[in-house]
């Protein structure tokens, strides 16, 4: 749909332009815009690198490890239903410490890997036919139905709490910010805020879904 959407906004931009007699305008800002998306690809390359690089030692030296553990009473707290040492726990952690310290490329395939783990544990709770109130594990959803798990990550996901906001620093140094940095400090009050909202409301909407569950005359069947 994208492609579509900015396909059709580029066509619209020519014919206008060759309407109003102003293709070597046109010309000349798709040259300019080639040679700063190419020069941006490059700073963005630098960052990148750098920052993998730290997350790469950060790892190494554990405290990727300590940090995913004292996460877990977060994840407990948020996903009570995923049963403890499932995958799905592993990549959802992965995904939001990527995510505080502004690594949106290295959450994006944990967070992938997160929707088809919940997907699967979807699936065997199909299988196994758990029923309302079992263990205190909600009921499977139908196929093609996203889980009450899978809207929660979704949420925190898109929430996402930042530490370090790397994209922005890049594309303010990249345009000539005089203190690029200084989106730090705004990030995390915009982002904190963000997602303690994500969560309150990620709670009342499981809380509601619980009491209708509860509620209802098919769940004591």
């Amino acid at each position: 749909m994208l492609n579509y959407l900015w396909g059709a906004m580029l066509l619209v931009g020519v014919v206008y332009g060759a309407f109003q007699g102003r293709l070597p305008e046109l010309t000349t800002a798709a040259l300019d815009s080639a040679k700063d998306a190419v020069s941006l690809c490059i700073t963005m390359t630098g960052v990148m690198s750098l920052w993998v690089g730290l997350m790469e030692i950060a790892q190494k030296s554990g405290m990727i490890r300590q940090a995913a553990r004292k996460l877990q009473p977060f994840i407990n707290f948020m996903f009570p239903g995923i049963p403890k040492g499932h995958k799905a726990r592993e990549y959802i952690t992965t995904n939001v410490i990527a995510n505080i310290f502004g690594l949106g490329w290295a959450a994006t395939p944990a967070g992938l890997k997160a929707m088809e783990a919940l997907e699967e544990l979807e699936e065997e709770r199909r299988k196994e036919g758990v029923r309302a109130g079992s263990k205190g594990i909600r009921p499977p959803v139908p196929k093609g139905t996203a889980s009450n798990e899978m809207c929660t990550f979704l949420i925190i996901n898109i929430s996402s709490l930042q530490l370090i906001p790397v994209n922005i620093i890049a594309y303010r140094s990249q345009y000539g910010s005089v203190n690029p940095a200084a989106i730090v400090g705004p990030a995390i009050v915009a982002t904190f805020v963000s997602t303690a909202v994500a969560v309150v409301y990620c709670k009342i909407m499981d809380g509601k879904k619980s009491n209708r569950k509860i509620s209802s005359p098919h769940s004591s069947a």
